[in-house]
């Protein structure tokens, strides 16, 4: 990956995936005018003397007591201490790392009023390789993502710690190492940092990134397991679904038809097949791949936008040097975004499940009885079909929608909010369950395939096989089954398949969340 230039408010999709995914980054030089002319305008403000929110006054509730000057300095360094007590595990390093960088996007705007220095310091924190440890627990993603984003600005002041590498250390002994000096606050520049919706929207497009591949892996497993239980690729005729017209449907359908162009074990039984019609998590697939992919597009649209936006309050306009308190801090379009996400996960696995279901029945599929040949004597896949039904269910569980909840916070003062951080951090781990069940549904379709030697499938899933029984062998007796269980859920989780089949075919044969380039 070559290093991310954030150009503010303009950025791509694809460069937060980059960035998610370990790329440098350094913020366009062209920002700086404007964060020079917002920090000019708070000061004018400070001079006047008169009373504005998060400016010189409290916070929330107590927005009505004023603050001297005298004590500016103090009010923001107190509100990044009080604010931040957040409870649970520390985020991901790569999530924590992503929320910073587009905290450092939305204030190079040049509206939150804050000066150069603070943006330089973030700019320096994720070039040196610093990421604040923050709890993941305590947002209700409004008035901002205040407890997360306020352990970030802890560790920017010295206070708190740093992940340097795999190390826990002291904030300010982890500055000083780097050759930095504690941050220090000036008007404005503590709610500024702690105020917006970058924890969760963070976590909602790490959510993203890891579904888009699940997506792809179970667009491939679905075609395998389609030739393991010699399923039909009629269903998959594009004039079937050019008279449905939806985009993500028409999409899938290529992508499950090119996956099988030339398999030996389809032209085998394109004559004289007694079978009239597949189950529907054959014959559906593009239906149901089709929506999970719509959905999935529209939750990328709203993250990107919400990834360029200014989420802190209140905003500060230069031109007329006057600082508005707003809401755009309630996070309720990332909410949405991330409940369509985690609803698209669950579908995912449930479809992958009923493949995984359907393959290990004999009389649906056609193969032995739990894909062993010597039933009874063995288990074979009988337990592994267990698993990818429990991790289903608990999927469906998760996936009840966040945005629907609030609970009033701050003495009914931020009386509505948005529950955005539930319904974004719940996404990797279902993500995670997601690239499991597709996993054990890799070793139930290659398993299959194998009962048709010596056809095989297309180019593209024979690559896919390959790939896969480098590292686990074809399943005759029974043996320890989560190894290779653990061995398939990574080629999933890790992209392999993907860039298996990607290598196989070429670019641009799978369809892309973001409707550009490939998955």
């Amino acid at each position: 990956m070559t290093e991310v230039v954030l150009t503010p408010g303009e950025v791509p999709l694809a460069a937060w995936r980059d960035v998610y995914r370990g790329a440098a980054l350094s913020l366009d030089p062209r920002a700086l005018p404007a964060v020079a002319r917002s920090e000019r305008t708070v000061a004018a403000i400070v001079a006047k003397g008169q009373p504005v929110y998060g400016i010189n006054t409290g916070f929330g509730k107590l927005a009505s007591v004023r603050i001297e000057a005298a004590d500016l300095e103090t009010l923001q360094r107190n509100i990044v201490l009080s604010h931040a007590a957040g409870v649970g595990a520390p985020m991901p390093a790569a999530v924590a790392r992503l929320m910073m960088a587009l905290k450092l996007a939305s204030l190079a705007q040049g509206a939150s009023g804050v000066k150069a220095a603070t943006i330089t310091m973030l700019e320096q924190l994720l070039a040196k390789g610093l990421t604040p440890v923050v709890p993941c627990q305590g947002s209700v993603g409004a008035s901002g993502d205040l407890a997360p984003l306020a352990h970030m600005s802890a560790a920017m002041i010295g206070v708190g710690a740093f992940f340097v590498g795999d190390k826990v250390v002291p904030a300010a002994e982890a500055l000083a190492a780097a050759g930095l000096a504690p941050l220090q606050l000036g008007p404005k520049e503590g709610l500024a940092l702690l105020n917006g919706t970058q924890f969760s929207t963070a976590y909602a497009l790490a959510g993203l990134f890891e579904t888009e591949n699940l997506f792809a892996a179970a667009l491939i497993t679905g075609a395998l397991s389609t030739d393991a239980a010699r399923g039909s690729d009629a269903p998959f005729d594009p004039r079937i679904h050019r008279l449905r017209r939806h985009r993500g449907q028409i999409e899938a359908a290529e992508a499950l038809r090119r996956l099988m162009v030339g398999s030996a074990i389809r032209a085998s039984h394109l004559v004289g097949d007694e079978r009239i019609q597949d189950p529907y998590c054959l014959r559906c697939q593009p239906q149901v791949m089709g929506a999970v992919l719509d959905l999935l597009v529209q939750a990328a649209a709203t993250l990107e936008t919400e990834a360029n936006g200014v989420t802190d309050n209140p905003l500060i306009f230069s031109d007329t040097e006057e600082a508005l308190s707003g809401g755009n801090f309630h996070a309720e379009p990332v909410a949405f975004a991330a409940d369509i996400i985690a609803m698209a996960i669950c579908e995912i696995g449930s479809l992958a499940e009923r493949r995984i279901a359907m393959l290990v029945d004999p009389a649906l599929s056609g193969l032995p009885a739990f894909l062993t040949p010597r039933p009874g004597l063995n288990s074979g896949f009988m337990i592994p079909q267990v698993t990818a039904a429990a991790l289903t269910s608990e999927n469906k569980q998760r996936a009840h929608p966040a945005s629907v909840d609030s609970i009033p916070t701050s003495a009914n003062q931020e009386d509505h909010v948005s529950m955005a951080a539930h319904a974004a951090r719940r996404l990797l781990e279902m993500a995670e369950n997601g690239c499991a069940i597709v996993g054990i549904e890799l070793l139930a379709a290659a398993q299959g395939c194998d009962f048709h030697r010596p056809l095989a499938s297309s180019p593209p899933l024979e690559a896919v096989r390959t790939l896969l029984r480098h590292d686990v062998p074809h399943l005759e007796d029974d043996r320890h089954f989560h190894p290779d269980m653990a061995k398939a859920r990574a080629l999933v989780a890790e992209g392999s398949l993907v860039r298996a089949v990607v290598h196989t075919m070429g670019d641009g044969l799978l369809p892309a969340l973001d409707r550009k380039g490939t998955v």
